[in-house]
């Protein structure tokens, strides 16, 4: 009878496998092994990181077909789009921001592709467009990655971003005649502009890529060069190269009045050195070093006189504020002008002629207004919990203009006049959504080591806790980012659609400060993933949701979370949505900036304590063949040169070669996309579509108009 019993088992784990593979295009498997310290790891589908070859090409498009295929079948899908366009077709504006005699700012009339960069000689002036990336492409994929203004705002040189791409060129304008002047700047990649005047500026580049594998290959030797206006690439100067270590970032960042010239330095993620020169003194001819790596997180917020002021992690996990004489730079010699609080100190910025301090307390903005000195002037009074942004411009400014929102609160900026520390409403945002029928409160989750995880949830008022609400759960906890209350249309969809939407301030962020991204990185990475679960068990046990109503989202490193918890608690999610995730653990190092990475995750190539760990979560490898995972949608993009699609690509074939039941395991590839920044509005409307009417139609909700 037993016997029996296993045979017809055996049977329909068979035919369960047949008939939830059946919809998928068939992925070739080859025999590809690698051994870590004596464990082989097969990587079957290892063929799909050439995404240059035409079987990959023809992979992607059959599974554009049986996705899309999916989608299209979703009764209320067309619903969800025209909803969507109502919601995202308001005004968005940027806080204004002075340079020479203009004010500049940001604008989106509402459906524009990109924001138009204007700016008007006075604040109640007519405004005139600047600079305009939605006429530099017919489909709106080119995008304006940032603009740096000279000191006396006669010229800018800005980046421009094509297709989702982190590679940039750079063009110079003169910002009086609004005329692109001949200088162009190759090779750009995560690196800035710093002007010296206005003769030039320096900037950071990489050497010229292999063309046809530039979205894949490693990314080596970034340098810092000089160029000055008029003069073509080829004849910028080299201010700054480390022959010895070519897996480091770079980046020159000149003080503002002039007087130094400081090289940050890291060789990650996390962890940083500052060297410096001193432009005013003829007698130092080569960069010394400031802050030694890279143990710290230093920053130079400003020079004050012939000193350094420094935002620093050094004996303070919390952050503290310190004054630097570069002739006695050793940390014994610091003065500390703004001590460690109990509250992490998230950054440091300068406006006319003060410190304005950004805090988080319980991942919400707290602001502090200091002289130079250190002295306390003021808090500035915010609405309440949600995040503030904005808090900088040059010294001889008496007004700035800051961003406040949370997740009910749609962004709102305000005029903050400096001497009086009066602020005052300067131009909300008009949705079309009636913010005042949700609330949002936070909790906090117990995770499974003890540790204390906040928790926002925003929600309809009057929502009746009878675990049956879907909820979307969301979180990124990794490489020192703190996720904040912000608004989002695209979510209050979702919560208007009778949707929970749940926030989660993991671990391996800096809500709390070092100590808190320090327990959530390299060997501590399962934390990470023992808070999301801990949260997800939360939300059934309050009586929030239930298992079949709960999905789980996360981009990037948060892709990675996504993977990692569908694979532990395959049981605990109904739906999930890794976007453009690390999803290859043991080999992501090999691929564009993914070596940055190692500090926060570790090389498995390189020492097996590290392989054991990451072999244990890495989500491609912790698929199991005869389980059933939740709904999932792998979302990518062809042009995502900071985490390769080759991580998606592995894990949605090995998905559905493991998927046993009737969810469904579908990958979106975009084209003419990449990690996110850039995206156009477009691109964004249509993703959240599919993303959306995907996770309704398997948590069971209905269309509401």
């Amino acid at each position: 009878m037993e016997k029996k019993r296993l045979v017809l088992a055996a049977m329909v784990m068979i035919m369960t496998e047949t008939f939830a593979q059946a919809p998928y295009p068939s992925t070739r498997k080859v025999d590809q092994a690698d051994n870590y310290f004596g464990t082989k790891v097969s990587d079957p589908y290892r063929w799909l990181e050439d995404d240059n070859s035409e079987e990959t090409k023809d992979w992607v498009k059959k599974q554009n077909g049986v996705t899309n295929a999916y989608l299209a079948k979703i009764p209320f899908r067309a619903d969800v789009k025209k909803r969507l366009e109502e919601l995202w077709n308001y005004p968005k504006y940027g806080s204004p921001f002075k340079k020479g005699k203009y004010y500049y700012y940001y604008k989106n009339d509402g459906l524009q592709n990109q924001s138009v960069l204007y700016r008007q000689n006075a604040i109640d002036a007519a405004p005139e467009v600047f600079l305009d990336p939605n006429k530099l492409s017919a489909d709106g994929t080119a995008a304006l990655a940032y603009i740096e203004f000279s000191k006396n705002g006669k010229y800018a040189v800005y980046a421009i971003a094509q297709s989702g791409s982190d590679w940039q060129i750079g063009y110079v304008m003169n910002a009086e005649t609004k005329q692109l002047v001949s200088d162009k700047i190759d090779y750009i990649k995560f690196g800035s502009f710093s002007w010296k005047g206005d003769e030039g500026f320096y900037y950071s580049r990489y050497p010229k890529p292999d063309e046809k594998n530039m979205l894949v290959q490693k990314n080596e030797f970034q340098k810092v060069y000089y160029h000055k206006l008029g003069t073509s690439q080829s004849s910028d100067v080299l201010i700054w190269e480390d022959k010895q270590h070519p897996l480091r970032y770079c980046r020159a960042d000149i003080s503002e009045d002039q007087n130094f010239l400081f090289i940050n330095v890291t060789e990650g993620t996390s962890g940083g050195e500052i060297l410096y020169k001193n432009l005013i003194d003829t007698k130092q001819k080569d960069f010394k070093v400031l802050v030694p790596g890279f143990t710290t997180e230093p920053a130079v917020i400003d020079n004050y006189g012939d000193k350094v002021l420094l935002r620093t992690n050094e004996g303070a996990p919390n952050f503290k504020v310190v004054l630097v004489d570069p002739k006695n730079p050793a940390k014994e010699n610091w003065q500390t002008i703004i001590p460690e609080q109990k509250d992490a100190l998230q950054g440091v910025a300068t406006a006319g002629g003060f410190l304005f301090t950004s805090y988080l307390k319980d991942a919400s903005t707290t602001v502090f207004q200091h002289t130079y000195e250190g002295k306390l002037i003021r808090e500035i009074g915010l609405p309440g919990i949600g995040y503030a942004s904005g808090f900088g411009t040059d010294r001889q400014y008496k007004e700035l203009f800051y961003t406040y929102t949370s997740f009910t609160y749609p962004p709102t900026i305000f005029h903050y006049d400096i001497a009086s520390g009066v602020s005052t409403v300067f131009r909300k945002s008009e949705v079309k959504f009636n913010v005042d029928d949700y609330e949002t409160k936070q909790v906090f989750v117990t995770s499974k080591d003890g540790a204390k995880v906040p928790m926002f949830l925003t929600y309809k008022k009057g929502i009746k806790l009878d675990g049956n609400n879907p909820v979307l759960l969301y979180g990124y906890g990794g490489f020192n980012i703190a996720l904040t209350p912000s608004f989002s249309i695209s979510n209050m969809f979702f919560v208007g659609q009778g949707g929970i939407y749940a926030q989660v301030s993991l671990r391996g962020g800096n809500e709390y400060g070092e100590s808190w991204h320090q327990s959530g990185m390299l060997l501590n990475k399962q934390n990470v993933f023992n808070d999301m679960i801990a949260a997800a068990e939360w939300l059934i046990d309050n009586k929030y949701s239930n298992k079949n109503k709960l999905a789980v989202r996360g981009g990037s490193n948060g892709g990675l979370l996504v993977g990692a918890v569908i694979t532990q608690r395959p049981d605990l999610f109904k739906v999930a949505i890794p976007q453009v995730g690390v999803m290859d653990m043991l080999r992501y190092q090999r691929f564009t900036v993914g070596w940055g990475w190692a500090v926060e995750y570790g090389n498995a190539e390189k020492s097996e304590a590290d392989f054991k760990n990451l072999y244990s979560f890495s989500p491609l490898h912790n698929l199991k063949k005869g389980t059933c995972y939740p709904a999932t949608l792998v979302t990518t993009a062809d042009h995502d040169d900071r985490v390769v699609p080759a991580h998606s690509f592995k894990f949605a074939a090995t998905l559905q070669e493991c998927q046993s039941c009737d969810n469904p395991a579908l990958i979106r590839i975009d084209s003419k996309a990449g990690h996110g920044a850039g995206k156009p509005t477009s691109k964004q409307i249509d993703e959240a579509t599919d993303v959306w009417s995907f996770v309704m139609y398997n948590l069971g909700m209905e269309f509401r108009k």
